[in-house]
């Protein structure tokens, strides 16, 4: 097979699924779970103020704080 001279090169051309190697990858996210939370009005837009504030998604800081909360960080 002829592939054009750019290609010769790729791993996905000259790949060998023969000497594969199974491996766990151990550096991955963990899953998530979507929740559903019921919140105060007032309390949603003071955690999207202070989200905001440091320029960060108002959900990414309650993981955040929930986190801190939950290893004893507060």
């Amino acid at each position: 097979m002829s592939y054009p001279k750019i290609l010769k090169n790729l791993a996905t051309v000259n790949l060998d699924w023969g000497n594969a190697q199974s491996v766990v990858l151990v550096n991955l996210k963990p899953t998530t779970k979507t929740i559903s939370l019921r919140l105060p009005q007032h309390l949603l837009d003071s955690i999207k103020a202070a989200a905001n504030a440091r320029d960060v998604p108002y959900q990414s800081l309650i993981k955040i704080w929930l986190q801190e909360k939950a290893q004893g960080q507060s």
